[in-house]
């Protein structure tokens, strides 16, 4: 019955395996979801579905699956509605209310709704507007689009206002974590948390509940124990390019170091324009009066750091590659030197960058770049491209 289903999925690129489906159908069998169309798709999403970016993916495949399922047409409606009484009242014990429940029953119930449907059915003859009674939009009777009524039954509508009807499956609440958009801050935030170390530091002010059951055990009187709170231990020193061709990707740059803040707790970070030189700021307002020397960064931050370069990588060749190449002041040293020098420092490293992709072949400071870090460690800035560095960073 669902191996369409399972085409669907593999179609859309999920990777669900067959041993996931067969506990899908072993689920149902067991009865964890009965006549629930909501719990229908959440069983099936937390079955099939083992990472976040494809969770899009699973609700097109679901949609072209059971398309129609909230749409079905009146006469069709008209003729399945011969359902046992007991799941409707358990229908509407779930979403209804006190006072609507007793309402429905005074107009005599789930029958008295559908006879009344079909008589106005065979008395309409026209597309009506407004009112409480016929077939039509923006009014409160029970039967139409676009209005209100506790009991009705949505008919030629083709999204809910009340939230009152079946959930749509096309919504597609899920569609920026494809693993190959560009990410908003909490999109971000998930991929940043492939890198993680776990550590407990400072005080002890967290209740350590198995320390607690087994010391109150041991002693025979309740005996509360602590412990300091479990934090990410990981620190990263974080450098990001500003000004010039970095002006387009100013949003998507705030987003990820807005994340990066709220990910990691040991969170340095500098900027640079174009390419690390010998100096660095960390007030864009006073990049001239107040920078620090890359010198005291490199005797300052020890090896233990993992160390991300932020950046498009666009800038002329010169700039990397000859002494005063720089475009806005002397650079004794040429960047290629400074930047061999920040991954001979920090040899967890990596650089992120906001163009896509596609366009890297093109700009030869980009290659350039690549060759400096290696192919391998310059990442897109796509949910993918970033749990791919985070992998990098673990090793």
């Amino acid at each position: 019955m669902f191996l369409r289903f399972f085409e669907n999925l593999r179609s859309a690129k999920v990777p669900v395996s067959l041993r996931e489906y067969l506990s899908f159908l072993e689920g149902l069998r067991a009865g964890l979801v009965t006549y629930d169309m909501d719990g229908f798709y959440y069983f099936a999403r937390a079955v099939m579905v083992k990472d976040e970016r494809h969770l899009d993916r699973f609700d097109r495949a679901f949609a072209a699956t059971f398309e129609g399922l909230e749409h079905i047409d009146t006469a069709e409606m008209l003729e399945a509605v011969d359902i046992p009484e007991e799941w409707i009242r358990k229908l509407a014990e779930k979403h209804l209310s006190e006072e609507e429940r007793a309402e429905i029953e005074a107009l005599g119930g789930f029958d008295k709704l559908m006879e009344t449907l079909k008589e106005r059915l065979k008395e309409q003859e026209k597309r009506h507007q407004g009112g409480s009674k016929w077939i039509g939009t923006a009014g409160t009777s029970p039967f139409g689009a676009y209005g209100y009524n506790p009991e009705g039954v949505r008919i030629g509508q083709h999204e809910s206002r009340h939230q009152r009807a079946v959930k749509v499956w096309d919504k597609r609440e899920f569609r920026d974590l494809d693993g190959t958009t560009e990410l908003g801050t909490r999109n971000i935030k998930v991929a940043l948390k492939r890198l993680r170390k776990w550590a407990r530091d400072g005080a002890a002010d967290e209740l350590d509940l198995s320390g607690t059951i087994r010391a109150t055990a041991e002693n025979g009187y309740l005996d509360v124990k602590t412990r300091p709170e479990r934090r990410n231990a990981v620190k990263v020193l974080l450098f990001l390019d500003v000004g010039g061709s970095m002006d387009p990707h100013v949003k998507v740059v705030e987003e990820l170091f807005s994340a990066a803040k709220t990910e990691f707790k040991h969170l340095k970070h500098y900027y640079f324009h174009n390419c690390l030189y010998e100096g660095v700021w960390t007030d864009n307002k006073r990049r001239w009066s107040e920078q620090t020397e890359t010198h005291e960064l490199l005797r300052t931050y020890g090896p233990d750091y993992k160390c991300i370069f932020v950046g498009d990588a666009s800038m002329s060749p010169y700039e990397i590659a000859y002494p005063g190449g720089a475009n806005e002041h002397w650079n004794a040293e040429t960047g290629e030197v400074w930047l061999g020098r920040a991954r001979d420092q920090w040899q967890s490293n990596l650089w992120i960058n906001p163009l896509d992709e596609r366009y890297w072949r093109h700009t030869q400071s980009t290659q350039m770049i690549q060759q400096i870090f290696g192919a391998d460690r310059m990442v897109p800035m796509t949910l993918d491209g970033i749990e791919r560095g985070m992998k990098l960073l673990t090793r």
